[in-house]
C-alpha cells in the first residue's frame, strides 16, 4: 500500500505541472505576448507593455484590408506584352550577306574570266551599317529588309555595269538572333525570321521548358532591363506573348519562393510555390493537413514578417513588422477566408496543439501508473 500512494503522488503532481512536452505549442501560449484586434481596436494583452507582434484573424472583414498590404518577399518583375510589327526582315549591324553580281555585257569589271555573274566573299554588316563593294565603295544597308537591300546594290553599280543585277541572302547575326541561355530543351542562339517573332515560337524551337523546373519562371534580359513571368500565365494569356528584338536573351528558372510549416502538421518542411498563387487551404493541403490527434484545427497562425516600411497604424498596413495570422478552419467563415487569404514567400504556418492534449497525456499516465501499482502489489502480496 505504500508504493501505491507513493505513484498515485507522482502523478498528481505531474497533473498539477502547467503542462507536458509537446512537439508545439497551445495557441494561448504562442499569442501571450501579443496585441490582438477586437472589432478593429488594438488591445495590449499586457497594458502599458509593448507587443510583440500584432494578431490578425483571417475572416470575410479583414480579406480586403489584408489585400492592400504590401506582398513580402515579392521576386514579380515587368512584362512586356505582344506587339505586333511588319514581318519583314531588317538588315542589322553584324549581319552577313552573300552577293552575287549577274553581267550580260561582253567586257565586265567585275566578271573577267567572261562568266555571266560573280559570288562576292560573304560581307559583315559594318557597326556603321555598311558593306564594301568593289568599284563601289561603303554602302550602307542596315534597316533595310533583303530585297531594299538587293536593289540599293543593284542601283549602286548601275553607272558601272548599266545591265546588272544583284542575288543577296542574308545570314542573322547577334542582332538579329536571340539566345536561349538555360533552363530549355536544347539551349543556343536563333535568329529572327522576321521582325515578328514571338517568345513562344522561339521556345518551342528550343524544345520548352524543362519539365524538371518548378513552377518555372521566365526572364527576358533586353538592354540592361530584366523582365520575368511565370510560363503558366505566358501559356494562358496570348496578349503577354512578347515580340523579341535581336539580342535579347532568355532563362528559364524554378520559382525560388517557398513558405515553412511547423507545429502539429502532418509534414514540418519547406514547400515551394507549386504555382503562381498559393492561398492558406492551399497550403495546407501542401503540407499534409493537420495531425488528427494533436492539432487544433482552430489554432492555425501565419507568421509574416513585414518591412518596417510597411507598418501603419490606420489600418492599410500592417500594426507591426511581426504579425501573426488566425485561422480557424472550424467556422464556415474561417474556411471560406483560408481559401482566399494568400501566402507570402517566408511565411510560416504554425499548426498550434490542442488544449485537450495535455488533459489526455494526464488521463493515459495515470492509467499507467494504476497499471504499475496493480503489477507492484500483485508482486509484492
Amino acid at each position: 500500500m505504500p508504493i501505491r500512494l507513493f505513484l498515485i503522488s507522482i502523478v498528481l503532481l505531474l497533473a498539477g505541472c502547467k503542462s507536458f512536452p509537446s512537439g508545439s505549442g497551445l495557441e494561448s501560449e504562442v499569442l501571450k505576448n501579443g496585441d490582438d484586434v477586437v472589432a478593429g481596436t488594438a488591445t495590449a494583452t499586457s497594458p502599458g507593455v509593448p507587443s510583440e507582434f500584432a494578431v490578425e484573424a483571417v475572416t470575410r472583414g479583414n480579406l480586403q484590408r489584408f489585400a492592400s498590404w504590401p506582398i513580402v518577399g515579392d521576386t514579380s518583375k515587368p512584362w512586356i506584352g505582344h506587339t505586333d510589327t511588319a514581318s519583314a526582315r531588317v538588315i542589322a549591324p553584324g549581319d552577313t550577306v552573300s552577293l552575287t553580281i549577274w553581267n550580260t555585257d561582253d567586257n565586265s569589271l567585275l566578271t573577267t574570266d567572261g562568266g555571266p555573274f560573280i559570288s562576292l566573299p560573304p560581307k559583315l554588316v559594318s557597326p556603321d551599317g555598311s558593306i564594301f563593294l568593289p568599284y563601289i565603295g561603303e554602302t550602307n544597308i542596315a534597316g533595310m529588309s533583303p530585297e531594299a537591300a538587293r536593289l540599293a546594290v543593284e542601283q549602286a553599280y548601275v553607272g558601272v555595269i548599266p545591265s546588272v543585277q544583284a542575288e543577296l541572302t542574308l545570314t542573322e547575326g547577334r542582332k538579329n538572333s536571340v539566345s536561349l541561355i538555360s533552363g530549355v530543351g536544347s539551349p543556343g542562339a536563333y535568329p529572327l525570321a522576321d521582325q515578328n517573332v514571338t517568345l513562344l515560337e522561339v521556345l518551342a524551337l528550343a524544345g520548352g521548358a524543362d519539365t524538371s523546373l518548378n513552377n518555372p519562371q521566365l526572364r527576358l534580359q533586353r538592354g540592361s532591363k530584366t523582365y520575368g513571368i511565370p510560363v503558366d500565365r505566358l501559356l494562358s494569356d496570348t496578349s503577354l506573348n512578347t515580340t523579341l528584338k535581336g539580342g535579347d536573351r532568355i532563362f528559364v528558372e524554378s520559382d525560388k519562393r517557398y513558405f515553412m510549416s511547423l507545429g502539429a502538421a502532418a509534414t514540418e518542411t519547406q514547400v515551394f510555390f507549386p504555382h503562381e498563387h498559393v492561398t492558406a487551404l492551399d497550403a495546407l493541403a501542401l503540407i499534409g493537413g493537420l495531425t488528427d490527434d494533436r492539432a487544433n484545427a482552430k489554432g492555425i497562425l501565419i507568421l509574416r514578417q513585414f518591412p518596417q516600411g510597411a507598418v501603419r497604424q490606420d489600418g492599410t498596413g500592417p500594426r507591426h513588422m511581426r504579425t501573426v495570422f488566425t485561422v480557424d478552419l472550424t467556422s464556415a467563415d474561417g474556411l471560406f477566408s483560408a481559401g482566399q487569404f494568400m501566402i507570402n514567400p517566408g511565411d510560416l504556418i504554425y499548426i498550434t496543439e490542442a488544449p485537450t492534449i495535455d488533459a489526455l497525456k494526464t488521463l493515459s499516465l495515470i492509467g499507467l501508473i494504476f497499471g504499475l501499482t496493480n503489477s507492484v502489489d500483485k508482486l509484492v502480496n
